[in-house]
């Protein structure tokens, strides 16, 4: 018994232990230090490059966002399914283009007043993360993810990797079935 009652305590990867203090440092202390929001423009630019490779592989371990809704707001979710909706490329991508688009306009008001550049990334993460911590109390922890615009850009550019290594591989197998050139 003590042992279902420890891993239960314990809920989350050992990644995501690491990571979760990234979450309250930037969306707390990142509303007294606007600066700490660069951390989420270096998350921003490392993402792309990983996903080419492992798909949503940060979404599920190294996101700090995701370690707290797996670890923190799980025992506040209902474990309800999320809406099929959130599950439409076309309703993703929605969300993704309205979030780009209102941070692309907050950028260029702030542009060249570089804390209100590194506030602008903090309040980027406050305001999604009520609105996942919402979501969570609402449907399930993890219902955010489905629609999050980074795990969407994620997932696309994961296809993209994949198939490229498909392709790659398919390649290199139709070269061994070829005669050896003389």
């Amino acid at each position: 018994m003590a042992r279902h009652v420890m891993k239960r305590a314990l809920r989350g990867k050992p990644s995501q232990w690491v990571t979760i203090w990234l979450f309250f440092l930037i969306a707390i202390g990142g509303l007294w230090y606007p600066w700490l929001g660069y951390l989420m423009l270096a998350m921003m630019l490392g993402i792309p490059a990983l996903a080419y490779f492992r798909s949503r592989y940060w979404c599920g371990n190294l996101c700090p966002r995701g370690a707290f809704l797996d670890i923190v707001l799980y025992h506040f979710s209902p474990h309800r399914p999320y809406p099929k909706l959130f599950k439409k490329q076309s309703f993703r991508w929605a969300v993704f283009s309205f979030i780009m688009t209102i941070f692309a306009i907050r950028m260029t008001l702030a542009w060249g007043h570089w804390m209100a550049v590194g506030g602008l990334f903090v309040n980027m993460c406050v305001v999604t993360s009520m609105v996942a911590i919402l979501l969570g109390v609402i449907f399930n922890q993890r219902a955010w993810c489905a629609i999050c615009p980074m795990g969407t850009l994620q997932e696309s550019l994961g296809k993209l990797g994949s198939g490229q290594t498909k392709a790659k591989k398919a390649a290199a197998k139709a070269t061994k079935l070829l005669p050896p050139v003389e």
